[in-house]
């Protein structure tokens, strides 16, 4: 290719120059939804929904505004790795080691870690409401057995690493997801006035921590990291897509968003107006098909769990590949690979390699349960990395590798201080809760 062509990633070449801003106003701007979508989804798991599902069944519509944002937070996140991807033609994890060597330390062990218990959340996450709509043995080798299942064709859809077919699949979930859960909401009728009203931020008594939860925790994992990964599997690699990836990162969290505000509004019309308290984690989401069986029939209740399997196994299929791809670029580098060797890239051996992680041995997990020492190491590991994310956007971003054109502006870097000291909060306290619960 040479330098006055790009690649589309859909198989086209493009003028270099203003051939990406043209495509930006010459769409429609939601079909330029693409890597935003994919993270968006990923990020936004059953965990997170049933988080905001809380929310509402404890204070209403009152932890609105912390929701909305939320979402403003990961626009801002997202941007700055793409921008830096785009802006130096390096990838993240390229970035942090010109940090220095201490961000291999401590990527390495948090991405290992952290995959062998996220593996089985995932994998657990995706077989609950098929085991509750699709029971085989009635008991909790439901569970097991669909966890497997969806574990095994996770891998298979990501093996290849077909970037633009897992963009297709993802659409379709959120598809799914939006039909389901957005479709309830509004199934609700909502209180407007109310639901307006509560925009306005205010911090329930006692719900500090929980406030700071909302608005930093919902769609916040290693895969916004990832983005800069998928932005380059798109075919969007030079300055002149900085619009187009604007705008697809954007329009992806404002949809995430309407998720997140809908299974508030879930909560706060059908479980805080009746006084019904849920459980924390998936099950909580089993809780509400309960409710939802119980007042409106068997028929809606099943409708939500395919929201919810919808929600989950689109988590599955992102980190699959998303985080495999992170680390077969860590694991590449370290072994001293150049940048664009294939072993770095989608669908190398180091990728395989992290798939096979991913899959196989977090499946021991689903019949033993969680022992106490991984859930530690993983929640200590877990509680830094958003504030990681944060601080190391701050410096790449100002730092000399990026061109003087793309640095942040000094209200990007105040927005970035105060976003980094939310996720210190945050993670000093899952520290605490670690060591403690």
């Amino acid at each position: 290719m040479n330098e006055n062509t790009q690649s589309t990633g859909a198989g086209a070449e493009e003028p270099a120059g203003g051939s990406a801003v043209a495509a930006s106003e010459g769409k429609p701007r939601w079909k330029l939804i693409g890597p935003g979508l994919v993270v968006a989804a990923t990020g936004i798991g059953a965990g997170d929904l049933v988080a905001t599902l809380v929310a509402g069944s404890m204070y209403g519509y009152a932890l609105l505004w912390a929701a909305v944002v939320g979402v403003v937070i990961k626009i801002f996140l997202v941007e700055g790795a793409g921008r830096w991807t785009l802006a130096t033609g390096h990838s993240i994890f390229e970035g942090w080691r010109r940090l220095g060597k201490w961000t291999s330390i401590y990527f390495g062990p948090y991405i290992v870690v952290w995959g062998f218990v996220y593996g089985a959340t995932a994998m657990s996450a995706s077989a609950l409401p098929l085991a509750t709509a699709l029971p085989i043995f009635h008991s909790n080798y439901d569970v097991i057995f669909y966890g497997i299942i969806s574990g095994l064709i996770g891998a298979a859809l990501v093996w290849f690493g077909k970037y633009h077919a897992l963009e297709k699949i993802v659409a379709v979930l959120v598809g799914l997801m939006f039909v389901t859960v957005v479709g309830l909401a509004v199934a609700t009728l909502p209180n407007v006035p109310e639901l307006l009203n509560r925009l306005i931020p205010m911090i329930p008594e006692g719900g500090v921590i929980y406030t700071l939860s909302i608005a930093g925790g919902v769609g916040g994992t290693i895969t916004l990291a990832a983005y800069g990964y998928w932005l380059k599997e798109k075919g969007w690699v030079t300055p002149t897509w900085m619009r187009v990836m604007r705008i697809d990162n954007s329009m992806a969290y404002i949809i995430s968003g309407i998720f997140v505000i809908s299974m508030l509004v879930i909560g706060a019309e059908f479980l805080y107006s009746a006084g019904i308290a849920i459980q924390s984690g998936d099950q909580g989401l089993l809780d509400l098909a309960d409710v939802l069986a119980e007042r409106h029939g068997a028929f809606m209740a099943n409708v939500f769990l395919v929201g919810f399997w919808a929600s989950s196994f689109s988590s599955v299929l992102g980190v699959w590949n998303g985080v495999s791809l992170m680390f077969a670029d860590f694991w590449g580098r370290t072994r001293g690979l150049a940048e664009d060797h294939p072993d770095r890239g989608l669908g190398g051996k180091y990728y395989k390699a992290y798939v096979l992680w991913l899959t196989f041995p977090p499946m021991l997990l689903l019949f033993i349960g969680k022992p106490v020492g991984i859930i530690i190491t993983y929640g200590v590991l877990g509680s830094f990395f958003m504030p990681f994310l944060a601080i190391t956007l701050l410096f790449l971003l100002n730092s000399r590798h990026m061109p003087k054109e793309w640095k942040n502006s000094w209200w990007l870097n105040v927005v970035l201080v105060i976003i980094a000291a939310i996720f210190v909060v945050l993670g000093v306290n899952e520290l605490i809760g670690a060591f403690s619960g």
